[in-house]
This record gives C-alpha cells, sequence and structure tokens, in this order.
C-alpha cells in the first residue's frame, strides 16, 4: 500500500510530524545523470511556507541522498532519500487527539488499524507528497535523456475562478511567476485574493489542475488493466484531496456526437498525426503521440477554523474549532506533485515499452 509502480517502483515512507519523511526509489537504470539541486528545485515548489497563500509551517525540505547514487549517476540500486522534519509541532494537535475532523482520514484510519497519529495527519498529510516529488524528479530526468518528454502542471481554477492556458505553449516560467502557479496574468491575482480571503476567513478553497505530457512517445501503455490513462487515474488519485481526474475531453465528450469527438488522422511530413485531441493522448489505453491532457479536481483542504459539528472517539457530538498551520488552499503547492506522479507513471511504463523491445 505504500509502494507505486512496477518496473520503476517508489516506496514513501514517514510521517507529517514524525522524525523525518523520505522515499526508496527501485529500479532506475543505472549511469542516469542525478542533479541534486534538480531534486531540490522540485522541492522547493511544493514546500511549506512559501507565501501567505500556503500554511505558515517552516521547512527547507533539504533532501540527503543515502544511497544509490556515486560521482553524480544512479548505480541502479536503489536510491533513498530523506528529508528532515525541522519545524513539527505536534503538540499543537493535542486537542484533536480525540475527535474526528470532518472529511478528513481520522475517522477512517481509526476505524481501519484501531490507532492513528493524530499530530498532524501522519500519512494522510501532504507532507508524505514529498517522496513522490524527490521520485518524480529522477524520473523526470529520464524521461528528458530517453526521450525528451517534459511534464507540466498548473492552476486551472480555483473555487468559480477559471483560468485561461494554452496547454500547447505554458512554459514553466511562466507558471513559476505566479504566486498561484497559474499562467493566466488576468485570472492569477484574482485566485491569489480569493485564498487570501478563505484564510482571513478561517475557510478553504478547492479547484482544478490541469497537466499536460509533450513529447511522449507513440506506444506506452499496458492493455487491458494497465493502461496509460488508468495508472494516471490511480496516480492523481492517490494524491491527498483529490476528488476527481478527466483525461482529454473527460466528461464534456458526453455532450459530442462520435463524428464530432473522433480525432482524424493525417500525415504530417511522414509522421501520423491527429487533427484533434479530444482522446488526450491515448487511445485503447496507448499513448499515441499526441500531448497527454488531463485534469485533477482537488477539494477545499479539510481542516479549517470554523466551527463544524463532529464527534469525539466515544461517540460524542462536539462542536470542533481546529487550530494549527493548514494550507487554505492546497493547489499552490500541489503543481509539482502532480507533475511528480505523471513523470512516475510515463518512466515506468517507457521502462516497459523498451523491455518488450
Amino acid at each position: 500500500m505504500n509502494t507505486f509502480g512496477h518496473l520503476f517502483r517508489i516506496t514513501t515512507w514517514g510521517e507529517s510530524h514524525g522524525g523525518a519523511v523520505g522515499v526508496v526509489v527501485d529500479g532506475c537504470p543505472p549511469q542516469i545523470d542525478i542533479d541534486k539541486s534538480a531534486i531540490q528545485y522540485e522541492l522547493n515548489r511544493r514546500r511549506p511556507g512559501q507565501s501567505y497563500l500556503t500554511t505558515p509551517r517552516k521547512e527547507e525540505d533539504v533532501v540527503e541522498i543515502l544511497s544509490g547514487v556515486f560521482e553524480g549517476k544512479s548505480l541502479g540500486t536503489p536510491i533513498s532519500m530523506l528529508v528532515w522534519n525541522k519545524d513539527a509541532r505536534p503538540v499543537a494537535y493535542e486537542h484533536l487527539k480525540d475527535l474526528y475532523r470532518p472529511s478528513h482520514a481520522d475517522f477512517t484510519y481509526q476505524q481501519k488499524y484501531g490507532i492513528r497519529n493524530w499530530q498532524g495527519g501522519g500519512r494522510a498529510s501532504a507532507r508524505e507528497t514529498i517522496g513522490r516529488v524527490a521520485a518524480g524528479a529522477i524520473a523526470k530526468e529520464i524521461l528528458q535523456v530517453q526521450c525528451e518528454t517534459e511534464t507540466l502542471a498548473y492552476v486551472k481554477q480555483i473555487h468559480t475562478l477559471e483560468a485561461t492556458v494554452d496547454s500547447d505553449t505554458v512554459t514553466l516560467e511562466e507558471i513559476e511567476a505566479s504566486p498561484v502557479r497559474c499562467p493566466d496574468p488576468i485570472v492569477s491575482p484574482k485566485m491569489a485574493e480569493r485564498i487570501d480571503q478563505a484564510r482571513r476567513d478561517q475557510d478553504s478553497l478547492g479547484g482544478i489542475i490541469e497537466a499536460v505530457c509533450r513529447n511522449v512517445p507513440v506506444g506506452l501503455g499496458e492493455p487491458v488493466f494497465d493502461k496509460l490513462k488508468a495508472d494516471l487515474a490511480k496516480a492523481m488519485m492517490s494524491l491527498p484531496a483529490t476528488m476527481g481526474f478527466q483525461i482529454g475531453s473527460g466528461f464534456d465528450g458526453i455532450t459530442m456526437t462520435g463524428s464530432e469527438h473522433n480525432d482524424e488522422f493525417y500525415n504530417e511530413s511522414g509522421q501520423i498525426r491527429t487533427r484533434t485531441n479530444n482522446s488526450g493522448g491515448t487511445q485503447g489505453g496507448i499513448s499515441n503521440g499526441e500531448n497527454i491532457l488531463f485534469q485533477v479536481a482537488f477539494k477545499p483542504t479539510a481542516t479549517i477554523g470554523k466551527p463544524q459539528q463532529t464527534v469525539d472517539m466515544d461517540g460524542n457530538e462536539v462542536i470542533l474549532e481546529a487550530s494549527g498551520r493548514h494550507d487554505p488552499c492546497v493547489l499552490v503547492r500541489a503543481p509539482a506533485i502532480v507533475e511528480a506522479m505523471a513523470a512516475l507513471v510515463l518512466t515506468d511504463h517507457l521502462l516497459r515499452h523498451k523491455a518488450k523491445s
């Protein structure tokens, strides 16, 4: 339950307010350049305390590589990476230890295991995603070296505010220039203002992350049960706070006829392409060479300061006013996590595809 992937496998470990969190990457090919600064860059994009729009928890999230790398290159053996929790404040959650936060994992973890780490949510915390992002940075390097594949994610919508973004041309620089990681210069400041208002109101907001994977080789995907879009859906829905996944036309496709939805083929200088991309870059669960485009819906952060009715572990009804340090909107830090999971899926399928040739 803590391992993801087949040939390129990751296992994450650690709790939100434990000593450290980390990941073990198994199946990384040997002699891949492992740039620690590139890994750190990705972790910096998801770390807390970036601005007034995120949780005030201050963590530098400095990565340590413990094994599997020698003189800057992968050995082909397991790569273990660790990030210490420096600003953990478990005492801040003591008032929650006997209560179930609405829409949080407290109740279900307690019922499943008979025990839970109430300090910040334990494994259910988004801090677990540090290991995914660190591993995803290595996956990105493999994709870049072997097929020049790029994965980008950005905020498409927050609450009722929706951005206009050209997924074919958007750049990382445009995404990172926005405090909410929305490359629409008109909508981005409005999103920031609305998130800040939710923070002041002790409330939270959800939204949509859109991701594009460019220059994906044709033929990635393993029918029937390991279709590329199925594994992407599993990867995204395994992230904390996710509520939905759609690829290509998604649910909008139901309003179209077959003649409107079908992606017609044409020959472009000897390369077979499609005129439209309603399929989202996959057909029959296999990549067709077009951009893979998908969206992930994130719910509002579960822990808020507004009074809410809940029950304690004895079933007594109580009113909860949660305190602590929480994101008013998780989407600001989510693009790096979505990109990492997409890169992990694509790298795993790339290695599986190569194993067949």
